[in-house]
């Protein structure tokens, strides 16, 4: 059985086009026509169960150490988005280049990685090889102003990870982020994100070609219903394009 590492480096993206790949929580891997590796916000331990009691529940497909990405992005400072267990091997190769919103800097300290990182706040674009990133404002509450949502584009294709985010839909009307082919949203509804219905709301704002849901399942404290997702998109905008990704699947952009 091919391993999902072996997938992610087996599969050849043709031009045009981007792979993404779901690790599950709010992780995701961009696979580019050239072969670049980008990792969002991958959640590879069960590091949050030792700071917070927060077990995770979904299986683990990926070691930091079974691919060697060019790029590794976190939007914010909390651990199932920055996971400190994990960086340290992720960056471990000498080739990975860290970009995070500026709250990961401390942690990046503690950490004692130092080399190969920058950091970016709303409005900040930054190259990662033919990958446009644009740091998007998100409002992930008082306690996390530096998080940011995230814009990814490559020729004429724009994916937008909207990070973890409460329903602002006044922020949505933004130029940037009209024309989304992809759009990648939370719909657990605790910890200020958006739940299921604000989820499906935000699709029907935005209208991306394709819509799909992740922050839900790995850890029960976090909620979040896919069954619920896909009633309330039946509900609000019953012509829009979703999908449902299990851990290892890819969607093409």
């Amino acid at each position: 059985m091919q391993t999902f590492a072996s997938k992610v480096l087996n599969t050849a993206i043709p031009q045009g086009e981007i792979g993404v790949f779901f690790l599950g929580q709010a992780g995701f891997i961009l696979k580019t026509p050239k072969g670049e590796l980008i990792a969002v916000d991958p959640y590879l331990s069960d590091c949050c169960n030792r700071y917070f009691g927060f077990k995770r529940l979904m299986p683990y497909i990926l070691s930091p150490e079974d691919l060697v990405f060019d790029y590794l992005v976190a939007s914010h400072a909390h651990y199932d988005h920055f996971d400190p267990d994990s960086i340290p091997g992720l960056m471990a190769n000498g080739k990975t280049q860290f970009i995070g919103a500026l709250d990961t800097a401390v942690e990046c300290e503690k950490l004692g990685i130092k080399e190969r990182v920058s950091f970016i706040s709303v409005g900040d674009k930054v190259s990662l090889g033919s990958v446009t990133l644009t740091a998007i404002r998100c409002d992930h509450g008082e306690d996390t102003p530096h998080a940011v949502g995230l814009l990814f584009e490559i020729e004429d294709k724009k994916i937008y990870m909207m990070g973890d985010t409460a329903y602002r839909p006044e922020w949505l009307l933004e130029p940037q982020i009209q024309g989304i082919d992809l759009l990648i949203l939370p719909i657990n509804g605790a910890f200020g994100n958006l739940n299921e219905k604000q989820a499906a709301q935000v699709v029907s704002i935005l209208k991306p070609k394709l819509a799909v849901p992740c922050h839900f399942w790995n850890f029960a404290q976090h909620f979040g219903s896919p069954s619920l997702f896909m009633e309330e998109m039946k509900n609000i905008c019953p012509d829009a394009m979703y999908v449902l990704l299990r851990q290892g699947e890819e969607v093409r952009v």
